[in-house]
């Protein structure tokens, strides 16, 4: 029996490259790729298989393959971080309106401006809403197929990169954003719906 024979069957010749090309291409790309892009340049494969490989070859790095949003994208791993501070571009600082509107959209998205302005109580500020297009933070999302066809918007893979999340599933609860100290103390008698809406206290 030769040495080849004793090893067992081996993966076609093409799958065992098939991750190196994976790799190569998340490793180039500007921006997040989706699993069709990715098949766009390195061929058809394995795609799920190759991607937890090197997810587990990376894991133990200096940078991490992560996935935001179905997008996969090489990112500086959290405890290196702190390496890069002095050569980092400083990001551009979100005024309070601006983050309230993300937070908005992050939650209910799609969004039209009517209904964030609802939602917070105030015409949304000129500007504010490039001020997140130009960040790459939302996105427009389609028009809502009632009376002015408004425009909605949604969030982006940036933004999910940008907060660390994977998903809009990890972002907080309404618990967590409390304990947190981000959001007021309800009133003893108010109730939340199970939507999320804080319901008042009735009136006696």
């Amino acid at each position: 029996m030769t040495d080849a024979e004793a090893a067992g069957p081996r993966a076609p010749a093409g799958e065992e490259t098939y991750w190196r090309k994976v790799e190569a291409v998340l490793f180039a790309a500007a921006e997040p790729l989706s699993p069709a892009d990715i098949r766009a340049y390195a061929g058809e494969g394995d795609l799920g298989e190759a991607l937890a490989r090197l997810q587990a070859d990376y894991a133990a790095r200096g940078i991490h393959l992560v996935t935001r949003g179905g997008r996969w994208h090489f990112q500086t791993a959290p405890d290196c971080a702190a390496v890069l501070t002095q050569v980092r571009e400083a990001p551009r600082k979100l005024s309070r309106a601006a983050l309230e509107t993300l937070a908005i959209i992050a939650y209910h998205e799609p969004a039209t401006r009517a209904e964030i302005e609802d939602v917070r109580g105030v015409q949304i500020a000129r500007g504010t809403l490039d001020t997140l297009l130009e960040a790459g933070f939302i996105r427009p999302a389609g028009r809502r197929e009632t009376p002015g066809r408004p425009l909605q918007y949604a969030t982006t893979p940036a933004f999910l990169a940008h907060f660390g999340l994977e998903s809009r599933r990890d972002l907080p609860g309404l618990a967590d954003l409390r304990a947190a100290g981000l959001l007021e103390p309800l009133p003893p008698d108010a109730q939340v719906a199970a939507d999320g809406v804080v319901k008042p206290p009735e009136d006696d």
